[in-house]
């Protein structure tokens, strides 16, 4: 398994379908995953220190977890299978529950849970950005400094 931090989320064109990119913290692989508006929303109102006016699922979720004193281990992405990813949740000393990375990512955000990737999953799925696409990566960082979660509404 390898760590991965959260770059951010964003729409892409043309099929406005939000993206959430993640980068190996120890190299330099960035693993992109196509993901539903409201788990982008849920990750960019994370990331921007949104507080909405009543919790979201994620942070109902956050908050069970809590109250059961069963903290958030890590998230895991396990698998890509048929161009859909999969993770799990490591919860408390031993308990492993299958969840969708975007919520799983989204929760992990909120608990500051590391999130891991098999390495499998980065061979398969992975891209290494060129020295002359940093800028790219670049323009995508001011992106997310910009935009807001509203931006995901369908």
């Amino acid at each position: 398994m390898r760590e991965l931090s959260v770059v951010g989320v964003r729409v892409e064109l043309p099929s406005n379908q939000p993206i959430v990119l993640l980068r190996e913290v120890d190299g330099d692989r960035y693993l992109p995953i196509w993901i539903g508006a409201v788990e982008a929303t849920a990750i960019a109102y994370e990331q921007q220190g949104v507080k909405p006016a009543r919790p979201l699922t994620h942070d109902l979720l956050r908050d069970i977890l809590a109250a059961l004193q069963a903290p958030l281990k890590a998230v895991e992405i396990t698998e890509l299978k048929d161009n859909v990813f999969y993770a799990d949740l490591l919860i408390g000393e031993n308990l492993r529950v299958s969840a969708r990375p975007s919520d799983s990512i989204a929760l992990a955000l909120r608990v500051g849970a590391p999130i891991r990737c098999a390495d499998q999953v980065l061979t398969e799925a992975g891209i290494v950005i060129p020295d002359e696409q940093e800028d790219e990566v670049e323009k995508f960082r001011e992106f997310l400094d910009q935009v807001r979660p509203e931006d995901f509404a369908g």
